[in-house]
């Protein structure tokens, strides 16, 4: 009897967020009524004009170099943290406290907000994006990586260590190995989730496909947009079947 009452609880309060939530979004499905605009302008946008694909690839592969390197320069600093905030690897009790108070905070503040206040404060382009994407991934991976610090078989670390290993070296080469393929798996969804944060930041100014495509969208380029929009999907769709295929393989 009490758990069909906590059931009927459950429901009741899952109706009343779906409510709460509706009317605060103003949503409204009778709005769809004026769908045949969206159709009448979306016909604007064909046939595509192919005349900058040159330049498109070219920022394509922008978007892609910000995304790999401000993922990887994120792994490479996170890797050494993860390990201070693991309670099984971590110095000391204050040094874990303060290395996961850290990674919250970086990891709570989005890309668009580091990306605002780097392009404010270095300029417009690739590189203040590249950072931004760089300090999150440092956030979301070193909390990542610790918990695979901490989920790892001690085993081999102790025996590391009663032969006389230093803590840095048992950890090195007991706990790395152990928790690798994760890490890569870990790696390449932040990899693809760091294509899509490109494109945002390019809104911005952050360079890339992203910023032309935001440029010819402002300009009413649309036969450029809808070429913009195709090469992004596009590179969205290869990056995670790509991913995809990686982390089936190193799992």
């Amino acid at each position: 009897m009490w758990f069909k009452w906590r059931n009927l609880i459950t429901i009741l309060i899952l109706g009343i967020l779906l409510y709460v939530s509706m009317r605060l979004t103003e949503f409204n499905v009778t709005k769809f009524k004026d769908f045949r605009n969206m159709i009448d302008f979306l016909y604007h946008w064909f046939p595509m004009d192919t005349s900058q694909l040159p330049n498109m690839i070219e920022d394509s592969f922008e978007t892609l170099a910000m995304a790999f390197l401000g993922s990887f320069l994120g792994l490479i600093i996170a890797l050494p943290i993860s390990f201070i905030a693991a309670k099984n690897t971590s110095p000391s009790p204050f040094l874990f406290h303060l290395s996961r108070v850290v990674l919250s905070f970086v990891r709570s503040i989005p890309e668009i907000v580091f990306g605002l206040i780097l392009l404010t404060a270095l300029g417009l382009g690739p590189f203040p994006a590249v950072l931004a994407i760089m300090f999150h991934n440092i956030g979301v991976l070193g909390k990542l990586v610790s918990e695979l610090v901490e989920a790892s078989d001690p085993g081999p670390q102790e025996a590391m260590k009663a032969v006389g290993a230093k803590n840095w070296f048992a950890y090195l080469f007991s706990i790395l190995p152990q928790i690798w393929p994760n890490v890569l798996s870990h790696y390449f969804y932040r990899f693809e989730v760091a294509i899509r944060t490109s494109l945002i930041l390019g809104f911005i100014g952050g360079g890339g496909i992203g910023q032309r495509l935001f440029n010819d969208f402002k300009t009413f380029q649309y036969p450029a947009v809808s070429l913009d929009v195709l090469i992004i999907m596009i590179i969205v769709i290869v990056v995670d079947l790509f991913g995809s295929h990686v982390r089936n393989k190193v799992i």
